[in-house]
């Protein structure tokens, strides 16, 4: 076939297909052109072409999550690769394997005031696992073999161990549009790389299962996560013993029985007197970061006399400042080797937090049944409506927080961008997640969120199994709920920046299915219809009072 006549461009096509990625994320560009074409030139990809950079990175990123496998991003050069920063911080913090390949113009041309020229080599250092630059030309066949060793290192990187992005940086020279004959059937080197599971010793099984054995108080704490059906399975057994209580968030997408699903919502049923009974003295903790604030602060004022954190990462996060153990292992790898020489003891511990749960529960439905409109009112109508089977995407700030609050056994699994936490690309990852997905995906946001990522639906490929739910209650909403912002002077015109957002003009705009709701009866009218599927893609729009939800959600937590 004909190809681009940058041969690193046809070796890395090449030995992505051979190294089993399916999926390309590709943007427009000139620099880019021997990339663009090797690739589309290969039926075995799946390939997107988005024109925004910063919304096609969050967009693979949304697709890597849920498919769970690597996903390639393709830019051209200059500021279109600095789009890509906060994807890639975002994929790094949520060891999500993202290959970034970039084109930049030859080492000779930086800082010589060429165009769309700046300094790309190792630009991403600090949020990748690995940065990697191809040569300009191949001359040699020592320069093939480097250049076959460097994609294959980078892609066996980008899934080892704890997966995370790389980046590979692609100098071309002109002219950039020349074709050459290849061979389909050239072969490739493949390196494959072969992970090693850590065994603990008899001695540390011994130590560690007979600390949780005599522990009166044992908390595992679970933050965001994937699906995993052998650690769900693992903590059911854990969950079993009278002194371990399990603490999972919503979109640690864990099921464990007789868990704390609503960790917020039951601590905030716990007088200050009381809390020191709740205290564990051994916690045991894994997952990315925490949502939960209480918690963070609950642990750190009440601190146990162990912690034992679980993670692959060489680093140290001492979240709660009170960590005692690093283990570097994976849960599964964990619990499987001690949980057969774990005992029980004599305790009310697991009994206390359960006891705590159902007063929690009883309390949180006697509010919720006489509160008037607003957010919280809103998502006690909507969460439990979303249809089984659904997988559900959360934006940062207030929606994921409001989901902490509520149970729904039905939704497959809950994603939010947690890693660095931010609003920049929520809609372009849950686009991505859309697409590779068949049954629904629920993406919940709040209306500046919304209109910050609105490029997201400015593609062709967003599926009618979209369905987007606005929160449109007129600004930055967390602000007026967070101590300090709320108050101040400044609130409404530099933290909150309310304004009207036009959600139906972006619904007709990009082709979707539009419905709004201002009322409670509204809301419980529509929702069955908005989730029915459809050939388009779907937007409601749930209008709140933006100046009562913060007294709503205060009450709540003062109830």
């Amino acid at each position: 076939m004909l190809d681009s006549d940058k041969e690193c461009c046809t070796i890395l096509a090449n030995l992505l297909i051979a190294k089993g990625v399916k999926r390309i994320v590709l943007s427009p560009g000139s620099r880019n052109a021997p990339l663009i074409v090797s690739f589309a030139r290969r039926k075995e990809f799946e390939k997107f072409v988005v024109l925004d950079e910063r919304s096609a990175a969050f967009m693979a990123m949304g697709i890597a999550q849920q498919s769970g496998e690597p996903v390639a991003v393709v830019c051209t050069s200059g500021t279109a690769l600095l789009n890509y920063a906060p994807a890639v911080a975002e994929a790094y913090y949520q060891h999500i394997p993202l290959i970034v390949i970039s084109a930049d113009r030859p080492e000779e041309w930086i800082d010589q005031e060429d165009s769309q020229t700046l300094r790309q080599k190792n630009l991403f250092a600090p949020f990748v696992k690995a940065s990697y630059s191809l040569p300009p030309e191949i001359t040699c066949d020592d320069e093939r073999w480097w250049v076959n060793r460097l994609v294959n290192d980078a892609v066996n990187l980008s899934v080892r161990s704890k997966p995370g992005p790389v980046h590979i940086n692609v100098p071309l020279r002109e002219p950039l549009y020349c074709l050459r004959e290849v061979r389909d059937s050239r072969s490739e080197q493949v390196i494959t790389s072969v992970s090693i599971n850590t065994c603990l010793n008899e001695e540390i099984v011994k130590e560690l299962s007979g600390l949780i054995s005599r522990s009166k108080k044992v908390m595992i704490l679970v933050s965001f996560g994937k699906p995993d059906s052998m650690l769900s399975s693992l903590l059911n057994r854990l969950s079993s013993l009278p002194q371990v209580i399990v603490l999972t968030e919503t979109i640690s997408n864990l099921c464990v029985n007789d868990s704390i699903s609503t960790i917020d919502r039951v601590l905030s049923v716990i007088s200050d007197e009381e809390k020191s009974k709740f205290t564990p003295d051994l916690l045991i903790t894994f997952g990315g970061s925490l949502v939960s604030r209480m918690i963070k602060q609950f642990l750190r004022k009440y601190s146990p006399s162990e912690h034992w954190s679980l993670d692959e990462n060489t680093h140290v996060a001492d979240t709660m400042q009170c960590m005692t153990r690093h283990i570097r292992m994976n849960p599964v790898d964990f619990f499987s080797q001690i949980i057969d020489h774990i005992h029980p003891s004599d305790s009310y511990y697991h009994n206390l937090w359960i006891d705590c749960r159902a007063e929690a529960t009883d309390r949180h439905e006697h509010y919720l049944a006489n509160v008037e409109w607003s957010d919280l009112k809103a998502f006690s109508l909507i969460f439990p409506a979303i249809p089984q089977g659904s997988a559900l995407q959360l934006s940062n700030s207030t929606p994921v927080r409001y989901a902490q609050l509520f149970e729904y056994n039905q939704i497959e699994r809950s994603d939010c961008n947690r890693g660095v936490s931010g609003i920049d690309g929520a809609t372009s990852t849950a686009v991505g997640a859309a697409c590779v997905r068949r049954e629904l995906t629920v993406f919940i946001t709040g209306d500046m969120g919304f209109l910050y990522d609105s490029n997201a639906l400015w593609n062709r490929y967003v599926p009618p199994t979209l369905k987007i739910i606005v929160m449109k209650n007129g600004g930055g909403g967390i602000f007026r709920f967070i101590q300090g912002p709320s108050e101040l002077p400044e609130l409404e015109e530099y933290f909150e920046t309310a304004q009207e957002v036009d959600v139906e003009g972006f619904a007709r705009l990009h082709g979707f299915d539009y419905y709004v709701a201002d009322s409670e009866d509204e809301l419980r009218k529509i929702l069955s219809v908005f989730f029915r599927i459809s050939d388009k893609p779907a937007i409601l729009s749930v209008e709140t009072p933006r100046t009562v939800n913060d007294r709503i959600l205060r009450g709540y937590f003062k109830r």
